[in-house]
């Protein structure tokens, strides 16, 4: 595609080089450029994109978006901007043929509760017959082709490449998570959503966002922005304080959740170990709703996926079966097999908020006791590491301190500041031989993630429920600068294996 018909949504500050340039490709990272393409500089927290100009066109870039003129070799296009990021996206559009268009597209925006309704909306869709690809934090994928997925929303260039090729593979939908990084760097600008979904907002990112405003105000853009000038429709869960913030903006959103008001609401349902069953109400009927999730906040998850499915005009025959077959979400209240006569569970759950909303849930399902291994991420919002340490220490009958990914922070700091939160409800560290006897409520230390899973398989007794949180899905540890192999799921499966079954 020639540069001149990249440029036609922009309004560049000066153009410079031939516009009948050939565009190959579009990057914004130096390292990955090929010959004939256009290079990004983007302005980071950690690193200036303008510093690796040279390093792009010693690979043959063609032209470079910059906000910050730069000389450049004859014949190599120069656009100078004031916002590259921006332009990246509207660009990025254009250059993949607009790949959004003509296809609903569903995006979930909020703190918690994204992947599920994604997999909720993903079966739904395909008993609609609709094809559905998705976009999230476990991977991007459609069919039998899923892509790691390096961040929940990737980058413009990478996101419009990646739809238009699920589109060539015959993708008729997009359900996609949308963060609120996305929404801030213009990531999603020329996304054309049909329907835009809104969870919940609770403390999270405040390391970016600054404060709880901030992030809110990022996270509604979704809605007040982007769905408003697409056209599209929003689905707005009440039961959340920012959402009915949003909904009260938004007369024309559909509201969904436990509250009497909302439109898309329970009638009568039953919350249990075996999942969740009762009827639903939407503005175009009621329909039964059976789900193997666990707990309440699943319900708010389930009735979020059914309000977009409504809002899609998507028969609730369809909605009622796409959520009954809907698959196990990956690392979200995921269950491990065991022979201990116990649940075993992993689950993503990392702010204070999920880890409460998780743990309330399964306290009510009246475990022997409650055995909660969990730990905090090193370079992120210092801020939630004793709110967590509290909300563990308060639901568990035993909590087991452990690392996350402690990255370049020391993990024996972190695990300092959760203990903190943990001894303003149980000041009791127990010896490992009080915590395998499971007699006294208390917490024990255990800084190798690998340790102290296996720790607290040997503690578990019949009856009794254990839940590894914090990771997820997530198959990796970040120590220092290293990237390693870890999957909660497998190191539970071993510790069950090694050990035998207790009395």
């Amino acid at each position: 595609m020639k540069i001149s018909a990249l440029l036609d949504n922009l309004t560049p500050r000066r153009v410079d080089g031939p516009p009948d340039t050939e565009i190959t490709g579009l990057y914004h990272d130096s390292r990955q450029v090929l010959p004939g393409g256009a290079f990004f500089a983007l302005r980071g927290a950690l690193t200036d994109g303008h510093r690796f100009i040279d390093d792009a066109l010693a690979r043959g870039a063609s032209a470079v978006f910059m906000e910050e003129k730069r000389p450049l070799p004859d014949g190599v296009v120069g656009v100078l901007l004031d916002d590259a990021r921006q332009a990246m996206g509207r660009v990025a559009a254009a250059f993949y043929g607009n790949p959004t268009a003509g296809i609903p597209v569903a995006g979930v925006t909020g703190t918690n509760g994204k992947t599920t309704i994604t997999y909720l909306l993903e079966s739904i869709l395909n008993v609609a017959g609709r094809r559905p690809a998705v976009i999230g934090t476990i991977n991007y994928r459609f069919g039998v082709t899923q892509i790691p997925a390096p961040h929940t929303t990737p980058e413009s260039t990478d996101l419009f490449r990646t739809i238009a090729d699920f589109r060539r593979q015959g993708a008729g939908a997009l359900v996609m998570e949308v963060s609120s990084h996305a929404l801030d760097q213009h990531r999603v600008e020329e996304v054309r959503f049909s329907v835009g979904i809104f969870t919940n907002l609770t403390p999270e990112h405040l390391d970016y966002h600054q404060d709880m405003e901030g992030y809110f105000a990022t996270k509604r853009r979704l809605l007040t922005d982007l769905l408003e000038s697409a056209g599209g429709r929003a689905v707005i869960n009440i039961d959340d304080e920012y959402g009915r913030r949003i909904a009260s903006e938004l007369p024309g959103s559909l509201t969904c959740g436990r509250d009497e008001k909302a439109r898309v609401r329970p009638l009568e349902m039953t919350v249990s170990l075996r999942g969740i069953e009762g009827m639903v109400d939407t503005p175009v009927g009621s329909f039964h709703l059976k789900s193997p999730l666990l707990g309440t906040f699943n319900l708010q998850n389930l009735l979020c996926a059914a309000g977009a499915a409504v809002a899609m005009d998507i028969p609730l025959e369809v909605i009622s079966e796409g959520l009954a077959g809907a698959p196990q979400v990956p690392g979200r209240m995921e269950r491990i097999e065991n022979d201990r006569d116990a649940l075993i569970l992993v689950d993503y759950a990392h702010t204070g908020d999920a880890l409460e909303k998780v743990l309330s849930t399964l306290q009510d399902l009246s475990p022997r006791r409650i055995i909660t291994v969990f730990g905090c991420g090193g370079d992120r919002d210092r801020g939630k590491r004793p709110v967590m340490g509290e909300v563990a220490a308060r639901f568990s009958d035993l909590t087991v301190l452990t690392s996350d990914n402690p990255r370049s922070e020391d993990p024996l700091a972190i695990l300092e500041e959760i203990r903190m939160g943990v001894r303003r409800i149980c000041e009791r560290e127990l010896t490992r031989k009080e915590a395998l006897a499971g007699e006294e409520k208390g917490f024990v230390i255990i800084p190798d993630r690998r340790e102290a899973i296996s720790f607290a398989v040997e503690a578990l007794h019949p009856g009794e429920l254990l839940l590894v949180a914090g990771k997820g899905h997530e198959d990796y540890q970040i120590i220092g600068r290293e990237r390693r192999h870890f999957d909660d799921r497998e190191e539970l499966r071993r510790a069950l294996t090694r050990g035998e079954r207790k009395p």
